[in-house]
């Protein structure tokens, strides 16, 4: 039998993964972290050991630890995947509905970076990466829907990004090589 507790949190996390969305329209709106019983932390969030809200959270086994004010890309893109199924809502930013660059400012908030709303303001962020560098936590731009960057993701590595698409409304997978991103692909950014 599984301690209840344990079950709490699979069920908080599988609710919270149903109530996800996607999308790709801005509406200047701030994301804010979905609530957690009893302290528990966000589901797709590495819980803080015990300590101030501010603790170091150790890596994953076998994985160096990040620099300070670097981003942990295996942590990000496990944030970003744990939100996969949410429904997009156009100029959403919170896991009851996202749109693309909503869903990317809501994922980077949890790991504790600021950035921007607007995809068009996204894509001016860090430093460009060529595609054959693109590490998990970068972001990868497409135009979509207008002229310039419209559409963002965060890349997986393996060919793979996370995004909040507006067809079939929900984060997903999807990967660069497919020939629909392949011909919108126009960059990536590396936020830190």
């Amino acid at each position: 039998m599984w301690p209840e507790p344990l079950i709490c949190r699979a069920v908080l996390a599988c609710a919270a993964a149903a109530l996800l969305a996607a999308g790709c329209a801005s509406s200047g709106a701030t994301p804010r972290p979905f609530p957690a019983p009893r302290g528990e932390s966000p589901a797709g969030t590495t819980p803080s050991p015990a300590g101030p809200p501010d603790a170091a959270v150790p890596s994953p086994p076998g994985r160096m630890p990040a620099a300070p004010g670097a981003l942990d890309g295996y942590v990000l893109t496990s944030t970003a995947l744990s939100l996969r199924g949410a429904p997009y809502r156009n100029g959403g930013s919170t896991p009851d509905g996202f749109d693309c660059s909503g869903f990317v400012q809501y994922v980077f908030s949890l790991n504790g970076l600021a950035v921007p709303r607007e995809t068009r303001e996204q894509f001016r962020i860090g430093r460009s990466i060529d595609r054959d560098h693109l590490v998990a936590g970068d972001l990868v731009f497409f135009s979509t829907v207008a002229p310039g960057a419209s559409h963002v993701g965060i890349a997986l590595g393996n060919d793979e990004f996370v995004h909040a698409p507006s067809s079939r409304g929900v984060v997903r997978v999807e990967r660069l090589s497919a020939d629909y991103w392949r011909r919108r692909y126009i960059g990536a950014r590396r936020p830190n």
